[in-house]
């Protein structure tokens, strides 16, 4: 009990420094400081250059041994797991490109919030150990996302083009880890020269993700956000079903154990990404939709993510 009560606490924490800062954007928008307009102007910079440094930067603080080098393997496997489960589990829903927030309910049932959320609570949870194997995560993250996730979210847009082998590689997320993992691999020192600029530029991610959300979610109408009965399905898939289905497979398998299983586990419960928003931003979805949903998945995952981390310490 004592153990669940911190997990509770630890993650709850997450959630309101998160919240914080999304009403700091609330704030700003209604002020007319950072408006949503100007929010969505900035979402380019957003997709194509502050993540692929958060990428980037994941490679090239972390030292190449055997021991990582097989962590990484591992964390990789763990990584690309949770996010099939996802994509497996959310196939029978949002299907009806006719309505176009489906790709936003899609998006948010497969893709979780790993930056802000998983990354934190590793740490708090499991240490240095927890930040690498979460790194990598957010890695896997970033390759389904720009892949499966980009065309998930750009189906049924007028002059949609089918979705080609090259748009695995001409993506900014999967350029990033093409620029990273030889980095890591080869053991190159980056100059600091170099360094510190992607350091500092991935450091931008989570704070200006956060803002733009409190834009969004100031035009949203917040009075509703416990209206929508789509939230309530996205959130028994992203928040509950997938970890439970990842655990399962774990467990089966004894692949892994320890401090891994207990990351992949985090990782697989985050609440729904705020890339839902940026990507709806991008490909013209319904921003205040998934500003919406990803707030209410957010508030309850704050119940479920200690239940779930919980049962990895049984």
């Amino acid at each position: 009990m004592e153990l669940f009560l911190s997990n509770c606490l630890i993650a709850a924490k997450q959630v309101l420094i998160l919240y914080v800062i999304v009403a700091a954007g609330y704030v700003c928008d209604k002020t007319g400081v950072f408006t949503e307009k100007t929010a969505r102007a900035a979402n380019n910079l957003l997709f194509c250059l502050i993540t692929p440094c958060v990428i980037i930067n994941s490679f090239i603080t972390t030292e190449f041994t055997a021991e990582t080098a097989k962590g990484l393997a591992l964390a990789a496997g763990c990584g690309a797991l949770t996010h099939i489960a996802g994509i497996l589990l959310s196939l029978p829903f949002f299907n009806d490109v006719s309505k176009r927030n489906n790709s936003i309910f899609k998006f948010a049932c497969v893709y979780g919030n790993m930056g802000y959320m998983a990354l934190p609570l590793a740490n708090a949870v499991l240490g240095d150990e927890g930040v690498f194997y979460c790194s990598v995560g957010i890695i896997m993250f970033q390759v389904f996302c720009f892949t499966h996730g980009a065309w998930v979210m750009n189906r049924g847009n007028e002059g949609e083009t089918k979705f080609r082998a090259r748009n695995l590689i001409l993506n900014p997320g999967v350029i990033a880890v093409i620029i990273g993992l030889p980095l890591f691999l080869l053991k190159v020192k980056v100059p600091e020269v170099l360094s510190k600029p992607v350091s500092f530029i991935g450091s931008m991610n989570t704070p200006l993700a956060m803002l733009m959300l409190g834009t969004y979610m100031s035009n949203a109408g917040l009075k509703t956000i416990f209206k929508n009965k789509e939230q309530y399905l996205v959130a028994a898939v992203k928040i509950v079903a997938v970890p439970l289905a990842v655990f399962g497979v774990l467990r089966l398998t004894g692949l892994v154990t320890g401090a891994l299983f207990t990351s992949a586990i985090i990782q697989a419960s985050a609440p729904s990404a705020n890339n839902t928003v940026m990507f709806s931003a991008k490909y013209g979805r319904d921003t205040g939709v998934a500003s919406k949903t990803v707030a209410f998945i957010s508030f309850v995952s704050v119940l479920t993510m200690p239940v779930m981390i919980a049962l990895t310490q049984l």
